[in-house]
């Protein structure tokens, strides 16, 4: 376990929105708990050369890892500038690393090998380490198969070999995974788990979508496409950014239920949908967490749905208590609370308090539907079902469009002509562009936030 310096450990505050009141009879109680993060003092960049080690506190940001995972495959070299602007993007992603960071680059294939420093090490950043990892980079080739789960499996030995704060991926394909069957990729995604973060990018418009945006789900990071290899370097500037300006990992979402009381689902909301439910892991009596990976400064939220013991009018109950856990850096002190959030069920006989929806939750179950079906619309329209499709996108449309994600909005305009967004009116589109239909298919789970 990483050992946390309280100095740099980020304020955490957690506020639930809901409305607490039910029917005499009801038993579901939704929530929204928002978490806000702030005041962690990094937002990433590279430190001064001459900055010398980092005492603890210093503001230069926590102890950080990163394995970059560069995909060299044969398919690499169709156009050649495919691999040269991979190449181009993972030198911008070094430029971008803080001084002292821990990392290392992956060729991968249908092996997985650690180009630079080599022998199941990790280099630490500096001038000197980052114009070597350099040179690695231009004697990368393109050759061989794809098989991505050997590449996360080497990434967790390399980055399981440092005792560092924030431990974190990045894996760019460019091609399916074809060199290892799903159910070897899956039982990766596994064991890397809770280990590092992740995030994965698809290159041009060759490779699977729901292959890339797994790995991110799995591994808590985010997934893209860039469907023009000239767009690399920037998004990897970006990624990199983020992952330096992350400051605590391995934060928890605690659950605490009276007894009788039943989760449904946990589910992060924003600013992506990803459903958390199966991820539980005991912590005591009644208390489970649920992981939400790396935190710098930002603010995301979460849906919590439990079902509550019938109860009379009048009476009142709490039905999970929320809490931000950091675990105990050594063995025998317990975890640090962060923050905590009270869930709560009131029986009414006010028709009117009990059926009004609470405008959070209103809005994040829609954004959770758009998600779901597009995702749908897309499946029948790839399996010939056009009425389906249709009627899928069309309702997409319409949840687009009430909610103000006026980016999604954009994107399936270039996937069906709409004819009027207020009812979900649309047909399909006789010709899509393949990067448009992708560009859709990976960005449905990001949402809109909403507006307070």
């Amino acid at each position: 376990m990483a050992n946390f310096s309280k100095s740099h450990v980020p304020q955490f505050s957690v506020e639930v929105y809901q409305n607490a009141y039910l029917p005499e009879g009801g038993r579901e109680v939704n929530a929204i708990i928002t978490v806000t993060s702030t005041g962690g003092g990094t937002t990433g960049g590279v430190a001064p050369a001459d900055a010398g080690p980092r005492p603890v506190g210093s503001g230069r940001g926590p102890d950080a890892a990163v394995v970059l995972m560069v995909d060299c495959s044969g398919s690499m070299d169709y156009p050649p500038t495919k691999l040269r602007n991979a190449r181009d993007a993972t030198a911008a992603a070094l430029d971008t690393l803080r001084d002292g960071t821990r990392f290392a680059v992956v060729a991968g294939t249908h092996l997985a090998k650690d180009v630079y420093p080599g022998n199941g090490r990790l280099a630490t950043a500096d001038a000197q380490t980052r114009a070597q990892a350099k040179d690695a980079l231009r004697r990368l080739t393109a050759g061989g198969g794809t098989a991505i789960g050997t590449w996360l499996r080497l990434a967790d030995r390399l980055l399981g070999s440092v005792d560092v704060d924030i431990r974190h991926g990045i894996v760019l394909t460019d091609g399916r995974n074809e060199h290892e069957s799903p159910e070897d990729l899956r039982a990766a995604l596994d064991a890397c788990a809770g280990r590092f973060t992740c995030d994965a990018r698809g290159v041009g418009t060759d490779w699977e979508v729901k292959e890339v945006t797994a790995i991110a789900s799995a591994l808590l990071g985010s997934a893209d496409i860039v469907a023009d290899p000239a767009g690399l370097a920037a998004d990897f500037t970006r990624m990199m950014e983020n992952a330096m300006g992350k400051e605590v990992a391995d934060v928890a979402l605690r659950l605490w239920n009276p007894v009788g009381v039943e989760i449904v689902f946990v589910k992060q909301v924003a600013p992506t949908v990803v459903d958390l439910t199966d991820r539980r892991t005991g912590a005591g009596p009644r208390a489970g967490d649920y992981p939400t990976g790396s935190w710098g400064d930002e603010s995301r939220d979460y849906h919590v749905c439990v079902r509550v013991p019938e109860a009379g009018i009048g009476q009142e109950m709490l039905a999970a208590r929320v809490s931000l856990i950091l675990p105990s850096a050594s063995a025998g002190e317990p975890p640090q609370t962060l923050s905590q959030g009270l869930v709560r069920a009131v029986w009414t006989d006010d028709m009117v308090a009990s059926t009004s929806i609470n405008p959070q939750v209103a809005h994040y179950t829609g954004q959770a539907e758009l998600a779901q079906v597009i995702q749908q619309g897309l499946d029948a329209r790839k399996s010939g079902d056009f009425d389906g499709a249709t009627a899928k996108l069309g309702r997409a449309v319409q949840l687009a469009s009430v909610s103000g994600n006026a980016d999604t909005a954009k994107l399936l305009a270039k996937v069906v002509d709409v004819v009027d967004a207020v009812t979900g009116t649309v047909r399909l589109k006789a010709r899509v562009a393949e990067a448009d239909e992708m560009t859709l298919e990976t960005r449905s789970t990001k949402t809109v936030r909403v507006k307070k």
